[in-house]
């Protein structure tokens, strides 16, 4: 059984990162368009609350073509930022933009030592792993003690707009994103995994439940985009 989820495990995570390779070099594009731009604001949000925590080691996971990275590096000059990726691709994209301190890394087997980081930052990034359990204990791992926990992602908005916002989802987006792209089947992934990924004060139980202190949400754009942040105890 162990083995078997380990399979199925590698799995999940060469596909997903065989997905962002290929639209590696339009993801930035894809995104802001997609979003109507919305997703500029969401990083500035979000880079305003790690601001508050006055941080002065940041490691934002699943940095990927290094938008957050960037935001945040503005937002906190001081702080030493690095930007972690298990996919090269999307690291050269980021590389292009001039950030310092990227790193190859899993986020199941981040190579740092504990309680190296008083921020842990992930955009749009968490739920694409393999296991996002995992990846939260081994964030709490490398957290010091009260180190802050950040994780920006989509969620699932309430009714009136959940039913336009699924239809968008799993037919409107993919159509618009293979013409963006190329690539279909990564932004009808995009769709499921975001219908799986829990939402809400259903992710606040989860962060409670692996021993992250004081959850909190806020939704974006009525619920469209949720931002949670927690801390280590």
């Amino acid at each position: 059984m162990i083995a078997g989820m380990a399979l199925d495990g590698s799995i999940q995570a060469n596909r997903v990162r065989a997905y962002f390779a290929q639209i590696a070099s339009r993801y930035d594009l894809a995104n802001h368009l997609l979003s109507c731009g919305v997703d500029v604001l969401w990083r500035l949000r979000a880079a305003e609350v790690v601001q508050s925590w006055q941080p002065s080691a940041i490691l934002d996971l699943a940095t990927g073509s290094g938008d957050l990275a960037r935001t945040l590096k503005r937002a906190c000059p001081k702080a030493l930022l690095i930007g972690a990726d298990f996919c090269e691709p999307m690291l050269q994209v980021a590389r292009s933009k001039r950030l310092p301190n990227l790193v190859v890394a899993d986020a199941l087997q981040l190579p740092f030592p504990n309680a190296s980081f008083d921020a842990v930052t992930v955009a749009f990034g968490l739920r694409n792993m393999a296991s996002w359990t995992g990846a939260l204990v081994e964030i709490q791992r490398v957290l010091t003690p009260g180190g802050h926990l950040l994780v920006l992602d989509f969620g699932m908005p309430e009714p009136p707009l959940l039913g336009l916002y699924r239809f968008y989802l799993h037919h409107i987006l993919p159509s618009l994103a293979s013409l963006l792209t190329g690539e279909r089947s990564a932004y009808t992934y995009l769709a499921d995994s975001i219908e799986s990924f829990p939402n809400g004060t259903h992710m606040c139980s989860r962060l409670e439940a692996i021993g992250f202190q004081h959850p909190t949400y806020e939704a974006l754009l009525g619920g469209v985009a949720a931002l949670y942040t927690a801390r280590k105890a």
